[in-house]
């Protein structure tokens, strides 16, 4: 073990030795909505022991209206190892509560403007480099990128442009233990323009690029509007996904029966294909208590093989 090693691990005991036990979290009759859950209910809701099939994550971007402590703290109380879409500064917040940061990002860090466009390449590698190392210092090992928008570049380009930008960068994270991920997005209502819009694309480039620390980020919300046919595509291209994103379709809300999606049935085929990863939470939460909300996302996810 080299003694960046050493010192990555004391960083991280000493940060998690700040942290308090938690309880369980106790949630009594609420309004979801306009609907008033009942104690049976709610009794029928809690998740207890999770199945550990997979690992549940949550975005950080949809709670932003609960303080990162609180929010912290009762995530890890529903059974949610990660947290993803964190800043540096915000690191060390989760860490204390015994949570992991599964995706990490920066202020720098642009939809729009990614490695699809060459003016961007030295500005977005020197930033990166810098957040890929920070990142393995805090034992963090995912960190994501985006392809940019098209504005009017070809798909052939783009990906020729993407690989020449990320090759490097990809070996830096190689000797840092990061993986990059690389998100797939709508590009009819969300992120007009966005090029990596399709896992055919996304896998393409997994491929020019030929390294196991790159791979993708399979968002089901946007790649239900793009392409649908879900299951499926994680059936056969699952070896090219590190990562998955939730939400319902249409609306990007919870991922109930009130949306068109299957969650039960397509995370129990992720943990089919034998994925050990992250699986998080990025729908909009309507109901007027967001942490059951999410807790109910958790529970529709909590699958056993």
């Amino acid at each position: 073990m080299t003694e960046r090693d050493k010192n990555k691990i004391s960083r991280r005991r000493a940060i998690k030795r700040m942290a308090s036990a938690g309880g369980h979290l106790v949630v009594g009759g609420m309004t979801m909505g306009n609907t008033v859950l009942k104690d049976k209910d709610l009794e029928m809701m809690n998740i207890g022991p999770l199945k550990n099939a997979i690992d549940h994550a949550v975005c950080r971007w949809c709670y932003q209206n609960i303080p990162l402590e609180e929010f912290s703290e009762k995530v890890r109380q529903i059974g949610i190892k990660g947290i993803d879409l964190l800043k540096p500064e915000e690191w060390e917040v989760v860490i204390k509560h015994n949570l992991e940061c599964s995706l990490a990002t920066d202020t720098f860090v642009s939809i729009e403007n990614g490695f699809n466009n060459t003016k961007n390449h030295n500005g977005l590698i020197s930033n990166y480099e810098a957040l890929i190392m920070k990142a393995a210092d805090f034992g963090i090992d995912k960190v994501i990128v985006f392809s940019g928008n098209r504005d009017g570049m070809t798909d052939q380009v783009g990906l020729e442009n993407c690989a020449n930008g990320l090759k490097g960068l990809v070996k830096h994270a190689e000797k840092a233990g990061v993986t990059l991920v690389m998100e797939l997005l709508n590009s009819k209502l969300d992120h007009r323009g966005y090029q990596c819009d399709n896992t055919q694309w996304g896998v393409s480039l997994v491929d020019k690029i030929g390294s196991p620390n790159f791979k993708l980020l399979y968002d089901i919300y946007h790649m239900q509007i793009m392409e649908g046919d879900i299951i499926s595509t994680i059936k056969e291209y699952h070896p090219y996904f590190a990562h998955y994103h939730t939400g319902g379709v249409p609306g990007r809300n919870e991922i109930n029966d009130s949306q068109e999606l299957n969650y039960k049935a397509i995370v129990q085929a992720i943990a089919g294909t034998g994925f050990k990863g992250y699986i998080a939470q990025e729908f909009i939460p309507t109901y007027d208590d967001q942490l059951m909300s999410l807790k109910e996302g958790v529970q529709i996810c909590n699958v056993q093989l």
